[in-house]
């Protein structure tokens, strides 16, 4: 009992020093960037800000938007890949195995190219309609034959329709080069531009996907077990696969359709967090949203300085960190959960 409490307390030591961390790192990066910004300032334009004040309009127009932005879309991705890395039972999946990015990015591309549309509130909308689409789809196309809904068959689901998707996709940027030039902003992932109206009509989605990953993490526990033995201890696990995901089209689709696909958080997150938090789900969803919010604000904030005075998307970033962390995780082989 005592040595069980001192992990917990341990742990929760360990989550309250990473929330910290997201807010150091929420107002870095509001303060760096093409025109540096003292942290002073930074904190004046939320306690007595000034219309007059060049730092402060530019901290509360945009990068207080940005910084909540790729905080958000962080820890939706991490957590997303948790959860899809416990279903899969594959720690080399992430949230794109159900084919979430290729989904929304065919929608966007579509509506860009067919229907004239740019409008970004528009695309958003017809990002997560997309995502959700393709993600439904695997999940239906994973739960055909005798033996129903099983790992393998949602992965190889997921490349198949995965394909389709990207297919559809080059073809439409290959007959309309201009609308290559529109969407491909988008298509590689970014936080830049985005607005606080944007992030506030996919919060309450992520907020009840974040709520409900920490319900069904104890759940997720036992279904990692294996089908067998979690059928054996009396779960339904039909109903928890169906669950998780729903959690997953809500946070990945609605990161998808904020910030397009900004790629490897669902991927690398959850091994970190598995350092620290263990094999129990209950740890490793909160201790992913963490880590996954720090991540993507520091690559966003090295983002606006490699080849300035131009910035990279954050998706170049993330997968210039991710590429190599995931040739390590596969010359690992695999990942005891």
């Amino acid at each position: 009992m005592i040595r069980l409490f001192s992990g917990s307390l341990f742990k929760g030591a360990g989550l309250a020093f990473g929330l910290v961390a997201v807010i150091g790192c929420m107002f870095a990066s509001m303060a760096y960037g093409a025109t540096q910004i003292g942290w002073p300032d930074v904190i004046h334009s939320f306690t007595q800000y000034d219309g007059t004040s060049n730092a402060h309009i530019i901290v509360q127009t945009s990068r207080v938007p940005r910084a909540f932005t790729a905080a958000a879309i962080g820890a939706s991705l991490a957590v997303s890949g948790s959860l899809i890395q416990g279903l899969t039972r594959n720690p080399l999946a992430d949230p794109n195995v159900l084919g979430i990015n290729f989904g929304a990015s065919f929608m966007v591309v579509f509506t860009v190219t067919l229907l004239s549309v740019t409008s970004l509130p528009v695309l958003t909308g017809v990002s997560f309609l997309g995502a959700a689409v393709a993600a439904i789809a695997v999940y239906l196309l994973g739960s055909l034959g005798r033996d129903g809904l099983t790992p393998l068959k949602i992965i190889l689901a997921g490349a198949a329709l995965s394909a389709l998707f990207s297919s559809f996709t080059q073809g439409m940027l290959v007959l309309d080069e201009q609308s290559l030039n529109e969407v491909m902003f988008w298509l590689t992932g970014s936080v830049a531009g985005r607005s606080l109206d944007m992030l506030e009509a996919v919060l309450p989605l992520m907020a009840t996907g974040w709520i409900a990953a920490i319900v069904i993490a104890r759940h997720m526990n036992v279904l990692t077990m294996g089908e067998d033995t979690a059928q054996g201890l009396g779960q339904r696990t039909l109903f928890i696969k169906m669950g998780a995901g729903f959690i997953i089209i809500a946070l990945a689709g609605s990161s998808v359709a904020v910030a397009g696909p900004v790629g490897f958080i669902g991927l690398i997150v959850p091994t970190i967090a598995r350092l620290f938090a263990g094999n129990d789900y209950r740890w490793i969803i909160p201790y992913s949203a963490v880590l996954g919010a720090i991540l993507v604000l520091l690559a966003d904030i090295a983002a606006r300085f490699v080849v300035q005075p131009e910035e990279l998307p954050v998706g170049v970033m993330t997968a210039i960190i991710g590429i190599p962390a995931f040739i390590a995780i596969a010359r690992k082989g695999s990942v005891k959960k």
